[in-house]
């Protein structure tokens, strides 16, 4: 399995970023893909889900700014970042509920939002 995430950087507050993953390995059409942060010296949290329905949740810290979405015909989970603070410099990694039960993660993309 291969979940690889792209799209950081650095952006000023109030900016946005689109984060992609592309998935290799797993029938993507049927896993429901999720969206994480950590920051160092703090756990990973939740930011956002997508089940292969197309139902998405978010963490309360980011309703209404970010928005996920996948595309199975590219095997991709995107993660539209609007409004961005600088509370949500992290690094963002993409990550199956099956790999998170493992805690086996991929390499992250590191955002940063300058105020």
């Amino acid at each position: 399995v291969q979940l690889q995430a792209s799209g950081g950087g650095v952006v000023q507050a109030g900016g946005s970023l689109r984060l992609s993953c592309a998935a290799s390995g797993i029938i993507f059409s049927i896993t429901t893909m999720n969206w994480y942060r950590q920051v160092p010296g703090k756990s990973r949290e939740l930011v956002a889900g997508i089940t292969n329905g197309g139902s998405t949740n978010y963490a309360n810290s980011v309703k209404g700014r970010f928005t996920i979405s996948r595309d199975n015909t590219k095997n991709t989970v995107y993660l539209r970042m609007n409004s961005l603070r600088s509370e949500d410099t992290a690094v963002y990694y993409c990550n199956t509920l099956t790999r998170v039960r493992e805690n086996s993660w991929g390499k992250g993309t590191q955002v940063t939002v300058s105020s």
